[in-house]
């Protein structure tokens, strides 16, 4: 072999090589991460299921804001939950009638409209220190009448239009503006809003939870007042000593319906079980008739009920103080108290809901306030409503 033969040769070799060893690097390294493409975002569905609020005038800042009824989807309340939980029901039972079962029970088209219905156990539970207590149960859609089932009637229209209650603030100690329907009140309607003098009146709500009963006995005690509760039926049962309690100290209870439902959705024949049963609930409890005053839940109604309650005998009783206090207060108990004080009036018929804890807290600090600032407190039963 010559030089340049083996020369040759040797480069060739060399190249051979060269190729081997960047091969082996290559094959080392880890691959590129491919991306898997991401899936498509799916568009959050609209709550279509909130219930329609009756037209008001549109918020204004200051002291001519509107105040509105609680929504009946409140967390104070908690109907909402409430609600899903009886539709998931109905969505499960459905489901099993499309499946064939040979032991199938037929359901019975008459059965009254209460056993339909039954509150689950947890339903405005309440615990052995007398707090807490979940919203009640909601009653079904169509009432049960001489064996047929009857839907509630449309609404909307006429004096079956729905309505929510609400006021108008102005200055501090002037009386607020409220509602135009309340200038369409016949004198058969039976319906109180707001008093007159220098009483205050104290109504307390317990549609939803009854919250810390132990703090708000002693307040109301130690401070010599006398409120006004308005008691969801289903509480009632659930902490019946409470209901006697209260009765013994002196307090006012009235008529809150059994079940704390929007009574829009009720057929007349509802309405009249609901408060005919609270009635007799009432008298069970304490051996005493109820007070003929009314609240309706939510504050939601219209003039076709608002008539029908005062033929059974009830006196409505809207508010002229309310508060948001259905949701967490943002700075505790001085929101209950300043938006009490910084709209206390003569006749002043305040709203608030019992399962708010920052309300409790700032009970005593409120009533003392409205004591000194010269207002007495009073039950409903000796309200004078402006002429």
């Amino acid at each position: 072999m010559n030089n340049k033969t083996k020369a040759t040769w040797m480069l060739a070799a060399a190249l051979s090589l060269l190729l081997a060893a960047c091969s082996s690097e290559r094959a080392a390294e880890p691959p590129a991460p491919t991306e898997s493409p991401k899936p498509a975002e799916t568009p959050k569905p609209t709550d279509s299921k909130k219930p329609v609020e009756s037209k008001k005038p549109s918020d204004a800042s200051g002291d001519s804001s509107v105040v509105p009824a609680p929504p009946a989807t409140s967390a104070n309340s908690e109907s909402a939950k409430e609600a899903k939980a009886e539709k998931e029901a109905k969505e499960a039972k459905a489901k099993e009638a499309k499946e064939p079962k040979a032991t199938k029970e037929k359901t019975n088209p008459s059965e009254p409209a209460d056993k339909q219905s039954q509150p689950s156990g947890a339903s405005g539970a309440v615990s052995d220190n007398g707090k807490a207590g979940a919203a009640g149960p909601k009653n079904p859609a169509g009432a049960v009448t001489d064996g047929k089932a009857k839907e509630p009637p449309a609404t909307g229209t006429g004096d079956r239009k729905a309505l929510s209650w609400y006021y108008m603030k102005k200055p501090k100690g002037q009386v607020p503006n409220f509602p135009a329907e309340t200038k369409s009140y016949t004198k058969d309607i039976k319906a109180l809003w707001v008093g007159t003098g220098k009483k205050v009146y104290l109504t307390i709500d317990t549609g939803g939870p009854l919250g810390d009963i132990d703090t708000l006995v002693k307040s109301l005690k130690d401070n010599k007042v006398k409120a006004n509760f308005f008691i969801a039926g289903y509480n009632v049962k659930k902490n019946p000593d409470f209901i006697r309690t209260l009765v013994a100290d002196g307090h006012l209870i009235a008529n809150h319906t059994m079940t704390h439902t929007d009574m829009n959705t009720q057929t007349d024949e509802q309405v009249r079980k609901e408060i005919e049963d609270y009635e007799k609930l009432y008298k069970d409890v304490t051996g005493k008739d109820i007070q003929p005053y009314f609240r309706f839940p939510y504050g939601r109604y219209n003039m076709h009920l608002l008539k029908m309650v005062s033929d059974m005998g009830y006196t409505s009783v809207f508010w002229s103080t309310a508060m948001r206090d259905w949701e967490p207060r943002k700075n505790g108990a001085e929101d209950p108290y300043n938006d009490i004080m910084n709209n206390l009036h003569d006749g002043n018929i305040i709203l608030m809901h019992q399962g708010s804890p920052e309300n409790i807290q700032a009970l005593d600090k409120i009533i003392k306030a409205v004591k000194k600032a010269g207002y007495e407190f009073a039950l409903l039963s000796d309200i004078e409503p402006p002429k």
